[in-house]
């Protein structure tokens, strides 16, 4: 009897033993294979730093931001809107006259901080040989670490470029270019043409692709287009609307979730990204009936020598995939589940 229960006892323990060991062997493997899948989709993990970054001097408080780029030394450049502070209840000692001297001052628009959260440097806002955006939209950095802004005001139909240190370097288009002819000064009317040469329409944002030979243009808030330039000269190369239509710019109404997909971008035209697949993700944002999702179509751009001014592509419009076309305006599909973009 009792070399019964010693030899069960053996069983158990040895079974015991084993299991852990296979158990042990299973997870190792699983782990080695979630980590070899995650090197392809694994979303990074992020973490709120409540302490960056760190207090600012002047009493200086930040407005709407707007724009957050990066540049070569890793130094974090972040574009705000000063008149969206409370006048009465946050910049109360930038009045005229101060009504609470001691808080506080609007930041100037652009501010340059290290990776440790010290601001380094700071500027923006009107200046000698360019016009300031009367709502600046959108801050990124090109390869040659040069600095482009945008703008979505009423007024706004311009690209500005300066270098990292905040020294204007270039102005592409011209203010009020929009404004309706038939309107007055007083009492402005804007009006699109997505079909500017050399003007924009409310531009929300600029990308670029890896060899910072093409500018990428989301124009925009008023203009219903995707517009490339050359970074050096400002000359507009190629551009399309929705699908790779020529755009239109006319008045979609109400969106509809029932009716046929729009051949046409509404505003507003919120990213360009070209991608290293070779294509380009455009993301579309606040469409009437849909206020705080967007959704992601990708295109080509075509070439002016085989396509024309505008890419010969055709995209479904979806809120989880989208049609893929290569960057020569060859047809490809591809499906992007929940590509849905978040952008203000």
């Amino acid at each position: 009897m009792a070399n019964r229960q010693l030899g069960t006892r053996v069983l158990v323990g040895t079974g015991l033993v084993l299991t852990l060991v296979a158990l042990g062997i299973g997870q190792a493997v699983l782990d080695d294979a979630a980590v070899v899948h995650g090197k392809g989709i694994e979303a990074p993990m992020f973490e709120v730093d409540p302490f960056w970054p760190k207090p600012l001097p002047n009493h200086w408080v930040i407005g709407s931001a707007v724009g957050v780029t990066v540049d070569s030394r890793d130094h974090v450049y972040i574009i705000h809107r000063q008149q969206s502070l409370n006048p009465s209840t946050e910049i109360s000692a930038g009045t005229n006259p101060p009504s609470a001297p001691d808080c506080c001052v609007p930041a100037p628009p652009v501010l340059e901080f290290d990776s440790q959260g010290n601001l380094v440097n700071h500027w923006g806002g009107p200046g000698d040989g360019y016009e300031w955006p009367e709502s600046n939209h959108g801050i990124t950095i090109d390869p040659k670490d040069n600095i482009w802004i945008g703008g979505n005001g009423g007024s706004d139909s311009q690209l500005l470029k300066f270098t990292r240190d905040g020294k204007f370097l270039k102005q592409f288009g011209v203010q009020h270019a929009r404004r309706d002819p038939a309107s007055s000064a007083s009492e402005p009317r804007w009006v699109g043409d997505s079909h500017d040469m050399q003007n924009f329409g409310r531009v929300a944002e600029v990308s670029f692709d890896n060899a910072g030979t093409e500018v990428f243009v989301a124009d925009g808030y008023l203009n219903k287009r995707v517009a490339v330039l050359d970074p050096s000269t400002g000359k507009l190369k190629r551009y399309w609307g929705a699908y790779g239509n020529e755009p239109d710019d006319k008045d979609l109404g109400p969106y509809d979730p029932n009716a046929p997909p729009a051949q046409q971008f509404r505003n507003p035209v919120h990213c360009a990204e070209p991608s290293e697949d070779g294509f380009v993700y455009v993301c579309v944002s606040r469409c009437s009936g849909r206020t705080a999702s967007s959704w992601t179509r990708s295109f080509s751009p075509g070439r002016v020598s085989e396509a024309g001014p505008y890419g010969t592509s055709h995209s479904r419009r979806t809120t989880s995939s989208a049609t893929s076309t290569s960057l020569t305006g060859r047809m490809k599909r591809s499906t992007l589940s929940s590509e849905i973009r978040l952008r203000s």
